[in-house]
C-alpha cells in the first residue's frame, strides 16, 4: 500500500469552505485598507538575504528560510569549512536568497528601489504569505499570511491615529472582541536609559516581549543571560507592572523617566497619537511592557489581543524612521500594522463568527433529470450567472436524494427543480434546504425574483 503523502510541518491545506472564510478575511480586511486611501503592493516570495539579514535582530534571522542556489550550491566553499561543519559559512556560500520573513522589509525595499515613480507619502497594503523557520505551535505557523498596510514618507502622529481607527474597523466587521495595547520603543529606549543599560535596548526589549509567555522573574533571568547587570534588570522590573489607568501610567512613567529626554519624547508622542485617536472615539491602553520584538521599529508601536480567544496578538505593528536608510535611502519615516490573517481565522472559526453566506459560494443548485431537462435548465443558470448570482447545475442524472444530499454537504441554500411537467407548465419547482419548503412558480417570476 503506497503511503500517503503529507505537508511540512507548521504548514497547511485550505479546502474550499475554509478558502471561502479565508477570502472573507481578506476581502474585509481589504474593504477597510481601500477605505482610507491605500493601494495594494505585491513583492517576491524570495529575497536576496542581503535585504533580509540584519534587520529583524539575531532571533529573526535565524527563523529565515535559506533558498540553496541552482546548480552547485557548494561552490566556493572552502575545504576548511566543509571540514569544520562551519555551517553559516557554507550557508553564506550556498544560500544567496531567503523566503520573505515579513512584508515589512521587502515593502522598504520596494521604496528605495521605485523612489523616482513613488508619490510620497506612499500609502500602501499588501496581503501575502510569509515564513518563518519557527517550531510550530498553537497559533503559530511556518507559513501564514499577513495583511499589511503603511504609509511612508510622512513624521506626522495622524497616521499613527489613523491605524488606531483601521485596526477598530477590521475587528468590528468582523465580529471580533478586542484589546488595543499602545507603547513607544522611545519609553522603552528611556527604561534602558534610566536602568542604567542603554547600549542593551535591543537585548532588554527582547527579553521582554516574553513576559506574557515566560513570566517576570525569567525575564530577569534573561536579561541577565543577555548581559544585563542584576541591578539595571531589577530597575528594569519596576517597569513591568506599573498599574493603573492611562493617565495614571503615563504620570508614573513621567516621574520615573524626566531623566530621559528620550524617554520624555516618547512619551509626549504617546500622548498625542491617543489624543487624536480619542477625536475619533476610538480606546487604547498604554502598556509600558509592550516591546514588539522587531528591531526595526523606532516609535510608537500597537498590539491587538482577542478578548474571547487565546491565541496571542492577532495584529501588530509600529513606527520605523531608519529602515529605507538601510537600503541607502535616509532620513524616510514609516509606521505600520499588520493583521495575522491565519490567527484572525482561527479566532472566527473557535468563535463562529463569520456569516453563513460567506462560507457559500452557490446560491441556486439546478437538479438533473435528463439530457433534455439539462438543455432546458442550462439556458436558466446562464441567465442567473449573468445577473451576478451564483448558481450550478448538477453533472449527472442521478438519484435526487444524491443531488440533495450534495446540495445539503455544500451548504447550497435553495435547489431548483424542472422537470418535464414542470417544463410543459413553464414553472420551476424551488426548495429551501434549511426548512424543506417546496414552492412551484412560473420560471420568469422566479428568474425576476
Amino acid at each position: 500500500m503506497s503511503q500517503i503523502p503529507s505537508i511540512p510541518k507548521g504548514t497547511r491545506d485550505h479546502g474550499p469552505d475554509a478558502m471561502a472564510k479565508r477570502e472573507y478575511i481578506f476581502s474585509t480586511i481589504k474593504t477597510v485598507f481601500q477605505r482610507y486611501g491605500y493601494m495594494p503592493l505585491e513583492t517576491p516570495a524570495m529575497e536576496l538575504l542581503t535585504t533580509l539579514t540584519g534587520k529583524y535582530g539575531d532571533e529573526g534571522d535565524r527563523l529565515l528560510f535559506k533558498v540553496l542556489n541552482s546548480g552547485d550550491f557548494l561552490e566556493g566553499a572552502t575545504d576548511e569549512m566543509l571540514a569544520g561543519r562551519d555551517l553559516g559559512g557554507i550557508a553564506r556560500v550556498a544560500c544567496e536568497k531567503g523566503l520573505r520573513y515579513d512584508l515589512t522589509v521587502p515593502f522598504a525595499r520596494f521604496v528605495v528601489q521605485h523612489r523616482d515613480e513613488i508619490a510620497f507619502p506612499f500609502k500602501r497594503y499588501q496581503v501575502q504569505p510569509v515564513w518563518r523557520a519557527d517550531r510550530p505551535q498553537k497559533g503559530r505557523y511556518r507559513e501564514f499570511y499577513q495583511c499589511d498596510v503603511d504609509v511612508i514618507g510622512s513624521d506626522s502622529l495622524m497616521n499613527e491615529a489613523e491605524l488606531v481607527q483601521i485596526m477598530d474597523d477590521v475587528f468590528e466587521k468582523l465580529g471580533i472582541r478586542t484589546r488595543l495595547l499602545i507603547n513607544n520603543r522611545k519609553i522603552l529606549a528611556g527604561i534602558a536609559e534610566v536602568a542604567g543599560c542603554p547600549g542593551k535596548l535591543t537585548e532588554m526589549t527582547a527579553a521582554i516581549d516574553k513576559l506574557e509567555k515566560i513570566g517576570r522573574e525569567k525575564v530577569g533571568e534573561e536579561l541577565r543571560e543577555r548581559g544585563v547587570s542584576r541591578a539595571a534588570a531589577e530597575r528594569i522590573d519596576a517597569f513591568l507592572g506599573v498599574p493603573g489607568d492611562n493617565r495614571t501610567v503615563l504620570y508614573t512613567l513621567g516621574k520615573a523617566l524626566q531623566e530621559s529626554e528620550t524617554g520624555m519624547k516618547g512619551i509626549a508622542e504617546l500622548e498625542e497619537v491617543m489624543d487624536l485617536a480619542g477625536a475619533t472615539g476610538m480606546e487604547v491602553k498604554v502598556e509600558p511592557t509592550l516591546a514588539r520584538g522587531l528591531s526595526y521599529y523606532t516609535g510608537a508601536i500597537f498590539e491587538v489581543k482577542a478578548l474571547d480567544a487565546e491565541i496571542g496578538s492577532v495584529t501588530g505593528g509600529g513606527r520605523y524612521d531608519d529602515l529605507t536608510g538601510i537600503f541607502g535611502m535616509p532620513g524616510v519615516s514609516g509606521v505600520g500594522i499588520s493583521f495575522g490573517a491565519d490567527r484572525i481565522f482561527d479566532v472566527m472559526e473557535r468563535l463562529q463568527l463569520f456569516p453563513r453566506e460567506s462560507i457559500t459560494a452557490t446560491r441556486f443548485l439546478f437538479a438533473n433529470f435528463g439530457a433534455k431537462e439539462t438543455r432546458a435548465c442550462m439556458s436558466l443558470v446562464r441567465q442567473l450567472r449573468e445577473k451576478g448570482c451564483n448558481a450550478e447545475m448538477y453533472p449527472d442524472a442521478v438519484k435526487i436524494k444524491k443531488q440533495m444530499a450534495y446540495a445539503d454537504k455544500k451548504g447550497i441554500p435553495f435547489v431548483v427543480m424542472l422537470g418535464e411537467r414542470e417544463m410543459t407548465n413553464g414553472t420551476v419547482v424551488v426548495k429551501t434546504m434549511a426548512t424543506g419548503e417546496q414552492r412551484e412558480m412560473p420560471a420568469d417570476e422566479f428568474m425576476n425574483s
